[in-house]
């Protein structure tokens, strides 16, 4: 087992079936119930709930273990918010992406006035240990009074056109909150949205950019990269 795969110490399903079951379900918008199914259509007997077990425990040791493996984030940041649905109620989704629209860092909060606007610039800029050159926001204003507290040196574009990168990455997103039919609670959409953005993009590549054998041979090696986060396969390890 590769050093930086998640120990699976007393489990009794190998690592294929439970790295299996843990990308269907943060893949497509599959029910626990849904992926119990798929896996009986197989011929593996397990439960919804252990499959739940399987998503809450490794789902986030995957994501993790996917964003170390991206390339260092440059120096361009979109920022955006949206509300979702948690507990028959309204909460704000906050989410940063790259120029290249990966996803640095998610945060669910109960407001998006100035003081939610500044922990999060704090919290990004604490995951991703990197001043930005730019940062591109639509117009609320919040972005701006955090942006001239936390990092006024920072070039801040204030601009709805500019800002489609940020916003295009919450449809994947909206897809699985209307699946699920809303949050139970916020530190529920919280941690299901921390793995759910680390996982599902590895899987999104711009197929609108690739021809048939191109996108084939990409989605090869980024199955690979899956099975060596998982453990499924064992790198090597050095003499």
């Amino acid at each position: 087992m590769s050093s930086a795969s998640p120990s699976y110490k007393g489990h009794r399903y190998p690592v294929e079936i439970i790295a299996h079951c843990v990308w269907l379900y943060f893949r497509f918008p599959l029910s626990f119930r849904e992926v119990q199914e798929l896996m009986l259509q197989r011929g593996v007997i397990v439960s919804h709930e252990t499959v739940r077990r399987w998503c809450a425990k490794f789902g986030q040791a995957y994501a993790s273990g996917l964003r170390r493996r991206r390339p260092r984030p440059g120096v361009k940041r979109h920022l955006d918010e949206v509300f979702i649905k948690v507990n028959s109620g309204h909460k704000y989704l906050w989410r940063a992406v790259d120029a290249d629209g990966n996803v640095l860092d998610i945060l669910v909060q109960n407001r998006r006035d100035k003081a939610a606007a500044r922990r999060f610039f704090r919290r990004l800029m604490q995951k991703t240990r990197v001043v930005p050159r730019v940062v591109v926001t639509d117009k609320l204003r919040s972005y701006g009074g955090a942006h001239r507290e936390v990092m006024p040196s920072v070039e801040h574009r204030s601009h709805k056109g500019l800002n489609n990168r940020a916003e295009n990455s919450h449809q994947p997103t909206r897809q699985r909150e209307r699946a699920m039919k809303g949050f139970r609670s916020v530190g529920g959409a919280q941690r299901f949205l921390a793995a759910f953005s680390g996982i599902s993009p590895h899987f999104r590549p711009h197929r609108h950019l690739m021809t048939a054998s191109d996108h084939r041979a990409e989605m090869t090696v980024r199955f690979a990269v899956w099975d060596q986060i998982t453990g499924v396969t064992v790198l090597p390890t050095a003499a």
